[in-house]
C-alpha cells in the first residue's frame, strides 16, 4: 500500500471550484513563504552535519581538562589589565575548547518540561482532516523549552532528519515478499544507523480511505507532529533500496525550499509528462508550508468526493499517464505547472544524482560499479584502510574527494547510485509490470540488497562474493583489495 503500484508515482483529486479557491486563497494569506523571518532555523547559513556522538570524542574531553587552567588565566588577565582592543578574542585554542564543548550537547531526552506545549491543546489532531496552524511558531516554543534539541539559532538542527517509511498490515500474497520487504526495511536501518537519522516504520492506514500511494501522507504528516525536534521527513517507498551507503544528503544545497524530489524541469514544463517527477522518495521541510501543500497535495486523494473527476482531468493533462486513477506524482506535477507561484519557488528538483533511481538502468551496472570501486582502492591505502562503523562517514567523504579525482580525467570515476527504486516490481503482491519478468525483478532485488549489504558488512569483516548469493559470506582479510583483487 505503501508502494506505488505502477511504473513511477502519481497524483491528486481536486474539490469543487469553490473549496479550491478558498484554499488558494487561503495559502495566498499565509504567502506560502519559506524559510520564515532570519532568527527561523531556515535561515542558519551552514550546515552542522556532526553529530552529538561523533564531535563529543576523547580529545574534546582531554583538551577542555588540560585548557580550564589557561581559561582561567587568560579571564584574570583580563581584570588586572585592561583588554587590547584590537584582541578582543581568547586564545584560539580556549576558542577551540569552547567549540568543542558547545557542539558536543547531547539532546536530552529524559526531561519533558512541566509547561504547556501545543501537545497539551485537546484541538490538535494528527489526522489530515484537521489542519494544523501557526506550526512553525509552535515547533520554535518546543524547542526553545527543550534547548538540547535545538540549534543555536533557536531552530531544530538542520541536519535533523526521520527517514518514514511502511508497508501493509497484513502478510504479503507474494510468498517472498515478506522476506524481500524485511530486506528492503533492514538496509534502510543500516543507512540511518551509519548516517544518525530516525526511522518511523508505519504498517496500518492511519486514515483508511487514503490507501495504495496515498497512504504516504498522513504517516509524513504525523511524524511532523512527533518529531518537531526533525527539520526534515524523508518518505521513502517501500520498494527502494540505498545502494550507496556513503553518500550524505546535500542538505545544504536545499537551503530555501520545502520540499525536494527527484525530476527533471524540462519534463515537466516542455513536455508535460506524467514521468518527469518521481514522488516515491521526498524529503519535506517540517514547517507550516509544507503542512499546507501537503493538505492540497492530498485533497485529491480517495477520500475527496471528486476523485474520480481528478483521475479524468489528470489523465487528459498528461497524455502518458497510463492508468486513470487519480495518483499523488500526477497531483504534484499539476500543481507545480498551474500554481507554479504558489509552490514553484519552494519545490526543488533533483536531477543531478541518484535521489532515487529507476532499477532497470541500475541492475545491470553493479558489477562494473563494484571493479570500479575495487580498482580505486588498489592505489589507496586510506581507503582500505579498517575502521569502525560510527566513522564511516569520514571514509564516505574521502571516497567522495578520491572519486572526484578520477571523474576529472575519465569517465570510470561515477560514483555508486544513491537510491535504487523498483517502480512497478510490487513486491508484496507479485503484481509486476508487464515490461518485465517477476524474474528480472526478484533477482534485480537480491542483487541491489546484497551490493548494498557488502558496504555495510565490510565494517564487520564479511562480504557476499556473489551478489546473488545471500546466505553465503566470505571474511575480508586485512588490507582487502591491495592485491586489486575484486
Amino acid at each position: 500500500m505503501f508502494a506505488s503500484p505502477r511504473w513511477h508515482r502519481h497524483g491528486r483529486p481536486a474539490a469543487h471550484r469553490e473549496l479550491r479557491e478558498k484554499r488558494l486563497e487561503l495559502l495566498r494569506r499565509l504567502k506560502m513563504v519559506s524559510p520564515p523571518d532570519a532568527s527561523s532555523h531556515h535561515h542558519i547559513p551552514s550546515l552542522l552535519r556532526a553529530r552529538a556522538s561523533h564531535i563529543f570524542t576523547d580529545g574534546c574531553v582531554f583538551l577542555g581538562g588540560a585548557l580550564m587552567a589557561l581559561l582561567m588565566v587568560w579571564s584574570f588577565s583580563a581584570f588586572v589589565s585592561p583588554p587590547n582592543p584590537s584582541v578582543p578574542q581568547p586564545p584560539a585554542e580556549v576558542q577551540r575548547d569552547i567549540q568543542c564543548r558547545e557542539k558536543a550537547r547531547v539532546p536530552d531526552s529524559l526531561h519533558d518540561p512541566p509547561e504547556r506545549t501545543f501537545y497539551d491543546d485537546p484541538g490538535l489532531s494528527y489526522t489530515m482532516d484537521r489542519p494544523v496552524t501557526d506550526w512553525d511558531e509552535k515547533r520554535k516554543e518546543w524547542l526553545k523549552s527543550h534547548p538540547s534539541f535545538s540549534s543555536s539559532g533557536g531552530g531544530g538542527r538542520l541536519d535533523r532528519v526521520v527517514l518514514v517509511t511502511g508497508s501493509q498490515s497484513a502478510p504479503c500474497r507474494n510468498k517472498i515478499g515478506d522476506h524481500l520487504l524485511l530486506r528492503f526495511f533492514k538496509n534502510k536501518v543500516d543507512y540511518c544507523r551509519i548516517h544518525g537519522c530516525d526511522v518511523f516504520y508505519n504498517n496500518v492506514l492511519l486514515q483508511p480511505k487514503m490507501h495504495s500511494y496515498w497512504a504516504k501522507y498522513p504517516a509524513v504528516r504525523a511524524a511532523m507532529l512527533a518529531h518537531p525536534e526533525a527539520e526534515w521527513i524523508w518518505w521513502v517507498d517501500s520498494d527502494a533500496i540505498f545502494t550507496d551507503m556513503d553518500f550524505i544528503l546535500p542538505l545544504d544545497r536545499y537551503e530555501g525550499y520545502n520540499l525536494v524530489v527527484h525530476g527533471w524541469p524540462h519534463l515537466v514544463h516542455d513536455k508535460q509528462s506524467w514521468t518527469a517527477i518521481n514522488a516515491g522518495v521526498f524529503l519535506i521541510r517540517n514547517c507550516q508550508w509544507s503542512m499546507d501543500f501537503m493538505d492540497v497535495w492530498a485533497s485529491s486523494g480517495p477520500q475527496s468526493p471528486d476523485y474520480e473527476r481528478w483521475g479524468n482531468l489528470f489523465s487528459t493533462t498528461f497524455k502518458d499517464k497510463i492508468f486513470p486513477e487519480s495518483d499523488d506524482q500526477s497531483a504534484l506535477i499539476y500543481l507545480i505547472l498551474n500554481h507554479s507561484e504558489l509552490y514553484q519557488d519552494n519545490i526543488y528538483l533533483e536531477g543531478e544524482y541518484y535521489f532515487e533511481g529507476y532499477w532497470v538502468e541500475i541492475v545491470a551496472t553493479l558489477d562494473n560499479i563494484t571493479r570500479r570501486y575495487a580498482e580505486i582502492e588498489v592505489g589507496d591505502v586510506a581507503l582500505r584502510r579498517r575502521h569502525a562503523e560510527k566513522v564511516s562517514e569520514f571514509y564516505g567523504l574521502q571516497w567522495q574527494r578520491r572519486l572526484r579525482e578520477v571523474e576529472s580525467n575519465s569517465d570510470e570515476g561515477r560514483r555508486r547510485p544513491f537510491v535504487t527504486h523498483f517502480t512497478g516490481c510490487e513486491p508484496c503482491s507479485g503484481d509486476h509490470n508487464l515490461m518485465y519478468s517477476g524474474e528480472s525483478c526478484w533477482s534485480g532485488m537480491v542483487r541491489a540488497l546484497n551490493f548494498a549489504d557488502n558496504q555495510v558488512l565490510r565494517n564487520y569483516g564479511f562480504r557476499h562474493g556473489d551478489l546473488l548469493g545471500s546466505a553465503a559470506v566470505e571474511a575480508v582479510p586485512f588490507d582487502y583489495q591491495a592485491d586489486g583483487r575484486v
